[in-house]
């Protein structure tokens, strides 16, 4: 892979050259040391890579000579994470490793237990900062694809408008919870493949209410089980990713 990743959204398909901004000027040869005659890969965070040349290693205004053009191959599947806010800056961190697993989309919830509640500009500001973690995720590990990082909303409001997805799978704590291999297969019996867009909800601490898990089922959810030991949300949340993705991948 080449050394230096960089993200930019250029007029047309097939530039000759790319001319960076400021932030990610910066980034590349402020932070990152790049010099002119190194490799840079230029993403558009929608599976579009142009490979590249820093010709011109300028801290405010970076630009680059294309060599040529590649696109990613998107993924067979598409996880959509519904995530309760954990407190503190645990959101920082499930964007990022959710990032890293190829989640398609995150969409953060406000939830009765949720202990942390945004409003107006403060709104806005922590969604530019989930972009910018999953931006900063998606240079380090090489994910061509960013996540959409939905509106904060509420999650009685998420479960019962959510529609379009193949399953629907909201982690749980309570007794007859099934195994995401038991919910799997069920699936492909039904269906005779593997489901290709699944939402899967994580809860924050102390889990949903009973009210929520029984809106839930009534919306169409399969509570799963994220084995014997509670987990905290962050841990959860990329479990869940975890074992989906792999499980997806290898149906």
């Amino acid at each position: 892979m080449p050394d230096f990743r960089v993200h930019c959204t250029p007029a047309t398909a097939e530039p000759a050259e790319i001319s960076l901004s400021p932030e990610e000027s910066h980034h590349l040869v402020s932070v990152n040391r790049a010099r002119s005659g190194d490799t840079v890969t230029a993403f558009d965070g929608r599976g579009a890579e142009w490979i590249c040349t820093l010709v011109e290693a300028d801290r405010k205004a970076a630009r680059l000579k294309v060599r040529f053009n590649q696109r990613a191959k998107p993924l067979a599947y598409e996880i959509t994470l519904g995530q309760a806010l954990p407190k503190g800056g645990g959101m920082d961190a499930i964007v990022r490793k959710a990032t890293e697993l190829g989640a398609a989309r995150i969409v953060p919830l406000e939830s009765e237990r949720t202990q942390v509640h945004l409003d107006g500009d403060r709104t806005e500001r922590k969604i530019e900062k989930w972009q910018v973690a999953a931006l900063e995720a998606a240079k380090q590990c090489g994910n061509p694809w960013l996540p959409q990082i939905a509106p904060v909303q509420a999650a009685s409001a998420f479960l019962e408008s959510a529609r379009g997805f193949d399953l629907k799978l909201i982690a749980s704590l309570q007794p007859g919870a099934q195994s995401l291999k038991a919910v799997l297969a069920a699936y492909r019996t039904a269906k005779g493949r593997p489901p290709k867009t699944v939402l899967w909800v994580v809860g924050p601490e102390g889990d949903f209410t009973p009210a929520e898990l029984s809106l839930s089922r009534s919306c169409g959810f399969e509570p799963v089980t994220l084995g014997p030991l509670v987990l905290r949300c962050e841990t959860a949340a990329v479990y869940a990713i975890s074992v989906l993705a792999y499980e997806l991948q290898n149906g």
